[in-house]
């Protein structure tokens, strides 16, 4: 039996999703591009699907352009808009714990032409406000500053952030792929113009992503989606994503939220054990990203993994590289934690007896390895 506890990463396909694909898989299969009944028939179902997902976060249904991930989603926002402005403006604020699809954009831009402040973050991973109004500039097209940290869970404030570069007259971007369904969003009352959001991390399929847009087009194409991003729809894969929505409530985030709360409480009662990010309201309800004094994170992750306990040492995208967490080196994590973080993070799925089993394991191998030390 294995226990699934990298839900950060991606979540488990829940059945009713899977039902819902595999209808628009082998019924409901036209192009919703074409003309006759059956394709005619596809498109509304993906109006349906638009409109569903729109209302999730209080926007328009032309504001959401559908696209193959998030990573997409935000690499669409940043350079359709950097080309759309440059070279009257070429200045972008972010922060220096983005998801790397971010941060490798911006350096990619860099190469073009782009100047990028990377705004530092306290201990928990928190922007100064002051300090991003003091970063925009009379040439500062965009700010994009993630809502929920992917690796230490820190929840921005979205609607102060948004509402410093409206003052200052700047678009606001935000990747909310972690948040969304988890933490409530509002994008007209929160003055958000720009949203990246996607379906695996909510038990919806891989590879469909969104972005809402509220301006005018970034890039133009052949017609689909507003004529911003051409290409087929994956009807199957949004119809998913609109069912993983449907089925997302705050009921659910109670639960995880008090799992969350009483797992971190009984790991910090380890010995030399220290919690990275916030806590309470301000850090993501499924996030436990915490690190072991002089113990190396992969061995935790690999000696876990043998007993059928999956977690990341990270981003599941970059954890593959021994290269120490940029977000650990950001909110400056002592020298003697820096290599020794494990993040685990839970869904509605996850039950007590598996993190109960997560946590004994996880002190035996603490402990294994504190005696090697003394011998």
């Amino acid at each position: 039996m294995s226990i699934y506890l990298d839900n950060a990463a991606t979540t488990k396909v829940l059945p009713e999703v899977k039902e819902e694909i595999n209808k628009y898989l082998s019924d409901l299969y036209a192009n919703p591009s074409s003309i006759h009944e059956f394709g005619i028939e596809a498109k509304e179902v993906l109006t349906k699907a638009r409109t569903m997902i729109a209302e999730s976060i209080g926007s328009e249904i032309n504001e959401i352009i559908f696209t193959g991930s998030g990573t997409e989603a935000n690499n669409f926002a940043l350079k359709g808009l950097f080309f759309n402005n440059f070279p009257e403006k070429n200045h972008i604020v972010t922060t220096a714990i983005e998801h790397d699809c971010v941060l490798n954009a911006c350096g990619w831009l860099e190469s073009r032409g782009a100047e990028v402040t990377y705004l530092k973050v306290d201990e928990n991973g928190f922007v100064n406000p002051e300090e991003l109004e003091k970063a925009i500039t009379e040439k500062t097209f965009i700010v994009s500053i993630m809502h929920g940290n992917n690796e230490i869970g820190t929840i921005q404030d979205l609607a102060l952030l948004a509402k410093i570069c409206h003052d200052k007259g700047v678009l606001f971007h935000s990747d909310a792929c972690q948040s969304f369904t988890k933490v409530p969003i509002n994008v007209k009352e929160m003055q958000i113009d720009l949203l990246t959001i996607n379906a695996h991390k909510i038990h919806g399929p891989k590879g469909v992503g969104a972005l809402y847009v509220k301006i005018s087009p970034l890039l133009h194409g052949g017609g689909q989606e507003f004529g911003l991003r051409s290409s087929t729809e994956n009807v199957p894969g949004i119809m998913g994503f609109a069912k993983a929505v449907q089925i997302a409530n705050f009921e659910n985030v109670k639960k995880i939220t008090t799992f969350r709360d009483n797992f971190i409480k009984k790991i910090l009662e380890i010995d030399k054990v220290k919690l990275n990010g916030p806590t309470g309201e301000q850090r993501l309800c499924n996030n436990i990203n915490v690190s072991f004094f002089m113990l190396e994170g992969e061995l935790i992750q690999g000696e876990l993994s043998k007993k059928g306990i999956f977690v990341s040492t990270g981003s599941a995208c970059s954890s593959s590289s021994k290269a120490t967490s940029h977000v650990m080196k950001a909110i400056e994590c002592p020298m003697e934690y820096l290599h020794g973080n494990i993040r685990i993070s839970i869904s509605k799925e996850t039950t007590e007896e598996e993190l109960d089993e997560a946590l004994k394991e996880i002190k035996i191998i603490v402990e294994k390895n504190n005696l090697k030390e003394i011998s």
